[in-house]
């Protein structure tokens, strides 16, 4: 086993009390906004704040996953660097990904597969404090705990080389996707609800060129799933759209999440 890369934001973002976090994890994933109609998705887009902020639309996200699982073994993670300025998508180069739960394996076949790209490159600094990818692992550990991961943290690049990426390991029914990514930032609450209402009908549209800086962290990773859905002829569902106004917080100054299923 190559070495671990341990929790960042444990006991912050999130319980570190194993037993808390297994309990927090299952109460949104029982109370989590049911999709329309029964879907199997292909790829999700989760936000990854704080969980008392966004875990109950996280939990809206990975509900539709629960029970539908049990051949899924890779799944593609991936998040917009929030800790460190990078070029291009950074991987690593630890074995497993600890959290209060266990440790999840990295799949080194996956990130092998990457080594032609030149967008992406082994980089450890930008994994050891990111929140994004981690806050979606405890998530991930109780609906498919077999599950290996190939995380991706993207800092300055374009949509067009994350869809070359996430192409490269799409892959069939053992592989899933998921895009970590809040919405608008600190805007007051009723200006946050039109730009994410804007943010997820560019989404649900399939058109990656309608987003902005201002619509999302995880704008770059997000337009790279879209392009490949419109390759794959999937169509985008949003099942949850709220703020942190709507959670556990102010209304002056909101972040904006979003449960988004592609399938």
């Amino acid at each position: 086993m190559n070495k671990i890369r341990q929790p960042a934001v444990a006991g912050m973002f999130y319980p570190a009390d194993p037993g808390r976090l297994q309990g927090m994890v299952n109460e949104f994933l029982d109370t989590a906004v049911p999709p329309p109609t029964p879907l199997s998705p292909k790829a999700i887009i989760a936000p990854h704040a704080g969980y008392i902020y966004s875990g109950p639309i996280a939990g809206s996200a990975f509900k539709p996953w629960q029970g539908q699982m049990e051949h899924v073994t890779r799944i593609v993670l991936i998040g917009p660097a929030h800790t460190m300025a990078i070029t291009g998508l950074a991987g690593v180069s630890a074995g497993a990904f600890r959290t209060p739960l266990g440790d999840v394996l990295v799949d080194e076949e996956g990130m092998e597969a990457l080594r032609p790209w030149p967008q992406v490159h082994i980089h450890d600094g930008a994994h050891s404090r990111e929140h994004c990818l981690e806050v979606m692992l405890p998530f991930l550990q109780i609906i498919a705990p077999q599950v290996k991961i190939v995380p991706l943290v993207v800092g300055q690049s374009h949509g067009r080389e994350v869809a070359e990426v996430i192409q490269t390991l799409w892959g069939g029914p053992e592989t899933r996707i998921v895009i970590s990514s809040d919405l608008s930032h600190y805007y007051d609450y009723h200006t946050a609800k039109k730009l994410d209402a804007a943010t997820a009908q560019a989404i649900e549209t399939l058109h990656p060129d309608e987003l902005t800086g201002e619509s999302a962290c995880g704008r770059i990773p997000i337009q790279g799933l879209l392009h490949q859905a419109q390759t794959h002829h999937l169509t985008a569902h949003t099942v949850d759209l709220r703020n942190s106004g709507d959670t556990a917080g102010s209304h002056d100054r909101v972040v904006g999440y979003g449960a988004f299923l592609f399938a």
